[in-house]
C-alpha cells in the first residue's frame, strides 16, 4: 500500500524544450505526478536507472537515440515501466512497430491534452499493478521457500496466509489435519516467520517415549530425583526458552502430563523433577494432532481445560485431494529432489503418469505422494516415470493389486484412454522383460515374443525404450 501513496513519476523525453515545458505543466496538474524532463535519450536511460520513473513519454525522433532504441533500453532495465511514444505523421509506421515492441500507447502530434492525460493516468495505474503483482509473486515464492509448502491452490494459499499471520504473534496454536498433510512443516513455517526464528525450534513426538521418560525429557530433573539420576538434566521446555516447542501428536499425551502441561501454559513456568522451586520460561507452544480431540474429551481421555488452552488459534491443513491442482507441482518438486539425491538427473514424468497421479485417491496425502515418487525415481529403469513405476511398487506397505491400479488411475478416464493406461504399463514391462532376457538384442527379443522385429521396434519407439540400456545388464 505504501507504493500507492507515493507520488507517481513521469519522465518526458523530447528535443523540443517548449513542448517539454507544456507537457510538464499539463500532466503534473492533471495526473498528479512528479515530472522530470530531458532533451537527451542517453540521459533518459540514466534517469530510468537512477530515478526509476513509472511512465516514460518519449518522442520517436531523437538526435542521439531514437524512441525505439530507448524503448528497448527501458524494457531491459525495468519491463514494468509503461512507455508512451509521441510521433509525427511521417513516423506512424515506426510508432506501430513500437506497440509491437511492447510500448503502452502512441500519440500523433499535435495531441489533445485531455486525451494524453487520460492515457498517462492509465499507464501509471498499469505500472503500479504490474509492480504490485511482481511483488506479490515474489512474496508467494519467498513464502513457499520459507515454509516448505509447494503449490498455488486457493486452499493452500489461504493456509499459508494464516500461517504467516500466526507467525507474527506469540499465540498458542493447535495444528489439525490428516496424517501426511504436513503438520510439522506448518509448525516450522510459523516458527520461521516469528520473532523467535533465530533460535532452534524444539520438536517433541509425544507418543514416542514412555510416560516417565517423557516427563523428565520435557521438564528435566535434578540430581538424585530418582534412581539413576546422577546429574542435573535440562528439560526440553527450558532448552526452548526464548524459542518455540512443537508437541506433535498431542492427543497421545498421558493425562498426568496433560495436567503439568496445563500449568506451563497457564503460569509460564516449569518444575523439574526433584526440585521444589519453579522456573519461569518464555516458550511458545505449538501442538498438532490428527485425532478427534472432541471425542477424546467426551471419553475422558483428554482434558477439556487443556484443549481450550491449546486451541487459542487453530490451523486445519487441507488434504491432498482438497489441493488436487497442486499435485503436478508437488510431484515435480519431489522428482527433482530425489533425482538429485540419487544422481539421476534429467528424469521426467510421462503425461500418462501425471494423469495417474491426478486420478488417484491419496489417503496418505502428501507424504504418500512423496514416498511413491521416491520409490519411482530409485527403481525406474530409465529416465521416464510411467504409470507402471507409480503403481507397481509397494504402497504404504501393501503391494498394489491390479484393482488398486485401476482404481487409482483409470476409472475416471474415457474408455480409450483408460484402456491405454492399463495396456501401456503391461506392454512396456513386457518389452523390457524380453530385452533383459536378450541383453538388448532386439532380434532375439522379438523372436522370443513371437513378433516381427519391425513390430517389436515400433512398440519400443512408442514406449520410448532404448535397447542400449539393456546391453550392460
Amino acid at each position: 500500500m505504501q507504493q500507492q501513496q507515493e507520488a507517481k513519476r513521469l519522465l518526458i523525453v523530447d528535443d523540443e524544450q517548449d513542448l517539454l515545458d507544456l507537457l510538464k505543466k499539463v500532466l503534473s496538474k492533471k495526473c498528479g505526478c512528479d515530472v522530470t524532463l530531458t532533451t537527451s535519450s542517453l540521459e533518459a536511460v540514466e534517469l530510468v536507472k537512477s530515478w526509476a520513473p513509472d511512465v516514460v513519454l518519449t518522442d520517436i525522433i531523437m538526435p542521439d537515440m531514437d524512441g525505439l532504441q530507448l524503448l528497448e533500453a527501458i524494457n531491459t532495465i525495468d519491463p514494468t515501466i509503461s512507455t508512451i511514444i509521441m510521433t509525427g505523421y511521417a513516423t506512424i509506421e515506426r510508432a506501430v512497430q513500437a506497440l509491437k515492441d511492447s510500448a503502452y500507447d502512441f500519440f500523433e502530434k499535435p495531441f489533445d491534452n485531455d486525451k494524453i492525460s487520460r492515457v498517462v493516468r492509465r499507464a501509471l495505474e498499469r505500472t503500479y499493478l504490474l509492480r504490485e503483482n511482481q511483488h506479490l509473486q515474489q512474496r508467494l515464492t519467498n513464502e513457499n521457500e520459507l515454509s516448505g509448502f509447494v503449490g498455488h491452490s486457493p486452499p493452500l494459499r489461504r493456509t499459508l496466509d494464516l500461517l504467516s499471520r500466526l507467525g507474527q504473534s506469540d499465540a498458542t496454536v493447535l495444528i489439525r489435519g490428516e496424517s501426511g498433510t504436513g503438520k510439522e512443516v506448518a509448525a516450522r513455517t510459523i516458527h520461521a516467520m516469528s520473532k523467535r526464528a533465530k533460535k532452534k525450534m524444539i520438536t517433541v513426538n509425544c507418543p514416542a517415549l514412555p510416560e516417565n521418560i517423557l516427563e523428565s525429557e520435557l521438564f528435566g530433573y535434578c540430581k538424585g530425583a530418582f534412581t539413576g539420576a546422577d546429574r542435573d538434566k535440562t528439560g526440553l521446555f527450558l532448552e526452548a526458552n526464548g524459542s518455540t516447542i512443537f508437541l506433535d501428536e498431542i492427543a497421545d499425551l498421558p493425562l498426568a502430563l496433560q495436567t503439568k502441561l496445563l500449568r506451563v501454559l497457564q503460569e509460564k513456568e516449569i518444575q523439574p523433577l526433584g526440585q521444589t522451586k519453579t522456573i519461569k520460561v518464555d516458550v511458545r507452544v505449538l501442538a498438532a494432532t490428527n485425532q478427534d480431540l472432541e471425542a477424546k474429551m467426551a471419553r475422558g481421555e483428554f482434558r477439556e481445560d487443556l484443549f481450550y488452552r491449546l486451541n487459542v488459534m487453530t490451523v486445519t491443513l487441507p488434504t491432498l485431494m482438497e489441493i488436487k491442482e497442486d499435485i503436478p507441482l508437488l510431484a515435480q518438486h519431489f522428482l527433482v529432489k530425489y533425482s538429485q539425491e540419487y544422481d539421476r538427473e534429467g528424469m521426467e514424468f510421462t503425461p500418462e503418469a501425471l494423469q495417474c497421479l491426478m486420478h488417484r485417491q491419496w489417503k496418505g496425502n502428501v507424504r504418500q505422494l512423496q514416498n511413491i515418487i521416491n520409490r519411482a525415481v530409485l527403481l525406474s529403469d530409465n529416465r521416464k516415470i510411467t504409470p507402471h513405476e507409480l503403481t507397481s511398487s509397494e504402497d504404504n506397505g501393501k503391494a498394489v493389486t491390479t484393482h488398486d491400479h485401476l482404481a487409482a488411475c483409470v476409472y475416471n478416464l474415457p474408455y480409450r484412454q483408460a484402456k491405454e493406461e492399463v495396456i501401456g504399463p503391461f506392454t512396456s514391462a513386457y518389452l523390457r522383460h524380453c530385452l533383459t532376457g536378450s541383453k538388448g538384442n532386439v532380434t532375439a527379443a522379438a523372436k522370443a515374443s513371437d513378433m516381427e522385429r519391425q513390430a517389436f521396434q515400433r512398440l519400443m519407439r512408442r514406449y520410448d525404450i532404448d535397447a542400449d540400456a539393456f546391453r550392460t545388464l
